[in-house]
């Protein structure tokens, strides 16, 4: 039987029970993951900020993978244009709200992940309130705004960030760690309104959203568990067009508003 020991209000998993180990075989199979990683795994906790193409995947993947708790915050519903991307939902889903959609498909892949939901945009003043409360957070939004809101408040509570942005068939994942340059580093100030097309406006293939979220998933299950090789400064850029990768390697800025030597921005 399961095993628990409640430590601060908290249930800590230290022991897979039969179903488990069924459930997470191939996982466990692994030197890297072991029953060791599988157990750090279920008591991890990851925040998706996004139900959306990039979301779609990382609930997918992070659920099957057997993450403990996974906290979704989006504030918009299903709409006919989502659904060649964001393949969490379904043709009878829309209308309905985006984060009881995608939890709905996640619980019937894995019933034993907590789902922690948020039918709310993330805003200057929760951000810090909710995000504090995870061990990781995986960054699925589609506007700036969101992104460099996730960026700041993710370097103030020192939580390592898994980020992507795609459109048409480019897409681009990075991991920003406390220590490592962080979103700003990269793209020190948001551009100016109108001048980079959404995908409302330029278009994305939904299989570019796929790759980019299966490379997130997998990189905050590398970073949870400590395995491997990860984007920390590092920009991977993705061509679906002509099927190429490439990393360009990232360098703290000094003079980054956020993180550099005499940064302005010190709160949210």
């Amino acid at each position: 039987s399961i095993i628990k020991l409640k430590i601060s209000k908290k249930i800590i998993l230290n022991k897979l029970d039969d179903s488990q180990i069924q459930r997470y075989s191939r996982n466990i199979t692994l030197r890297e993951i072991g029953n060791k990683g599988q157990i750090k795994l279920l008591n991890s906790k990851v925040l998706i900020v996004g139900a959306g193409g990039l979301g779609s995947p990382l609930m997918l993947y992070l659920t099957a993978a057997g993450v403990g708790t996974i906290g979704l915050i989006d504030n918009e519903k299903v709409d006919l244009s989502n659904l060649n991307r964001q393949v969490i939902h379904k043709t009878s889903s829309i209308g309905r709200s985006k984060v009881k959609s995608a939890i709905d498909s996640a619980s019937a892949i894995n019933p034993g992940i907590r789902f922690l939901p948020y039918s709310k945009k993330l805003t200057k003043s929760n951000a810090i309130s909710v995000i504090s409360k995870y061990d990781i957070v995986a960054d699925g939004s589609d506007n700036f705004y969101t992104r460099y809101l996730i960026n700041d408040s993710c370097y103030f509570l020192k939580k390592t960030l898994v980020s992507a942005a795609i459109l048409a068939f480019d897409a681009q994942i990075f991991t920003f760690k406390p220590k490592g340059p962080c979103y700003r580093c990269i793209f020190s100030a948001p551009p100016k309104e109108d001048l980079i097309p959404s995908c409302v406006e330029g278009g994305v293939l939904g299989s570019i959203a796929g790759v980019a979220g299966t490379i997130q998933a997998t990189e905050v299950v590398k970073e949870l568990l400590g395995i491997g090789k990860g984007l920390s400064s590092n920009l991977m850029i993705f061509n679906g067009l002509n099927q190429e990768f490439t990393k360009i390697k990232i360098k703290n800025d000094p003079k980054c508003e956020l993180c550099g030597k005499n940064p302005k921005i010190k709160k949210i």
